[in-house]
């Protein structure tokens, strides 16, 4: 963080502590104004962090984690809120693991997938939390998971640093 302007890592140390989504999403909004991409990127992690009401480094945190992310994108590109109205019906039905399973097994991508690695993170698929909570999932679906994330070209190594940020 020491090469960024001193304004920039004011405004990363302040959304930090930040908890209000409304509060962020403004952070956001004058990020992408103002072109810092770092600042934009900051403020869009720590939303996607205070959104879950699920316990941080549980399955449940990054599977809610992964939906409010998607949903705060599309919510962006569209100008209204949207819902993964499917994916969160299948989760109170299945629960989050099964849902993660099923939709990592199948031979197509979740539309989910492609539209959070072609935005920077590949660390917010459900691809990832496979890969994150190993002692969830069995072998087959963290292949699947790994063999997904390699053909749409995701760097490893990066991921797990991308995921933690």
């Amino acid at each position: 963080m020491s090469d960024l302007s001193k304004e920039t890592r004011a405004a990363i140390e302040r959304i930090r502590v930040l908890e209000d989504p409304a509060r962020l999403r403004n952070m956001i909004a004058n990020a992408r104004r103002l072109k810092n991409a770092e600042v934009e990127r900051e403020a869009f992690n720590r939303l996607c962090v205070v959104q879950p009401e699920a316990t941080p480094g549980t399955v449940e945190f990054d599977v809610w984690r992964a939906i409010h992310a998607l949903e705060e994108m599309f919510r962006d590109e569209r100008g209204k809120t949207v819902r993964l109205t499917r994916t969160r019906q299948k989760i109170t039905k299945d629960g989050e693991a099964r849902t993660v399973s099923d939709l990592v097994l199948k031979p197509e991508a979740s539309a989910g997938f492609p539209a959070l690695v072609e935005r920077g993170f590949p660390g917010l698929t459900f691809e990832a939390v496979v890969l994150s909570h190993p002692k969830t999932f069995d072998d087959e679906i963290q292949q699947a998971a790994k063999d997904r994330l390699h053909g749409a070209g995701v760097d490893m190594s990066e991921l797990l640093g991308e995921k933690e940020s």
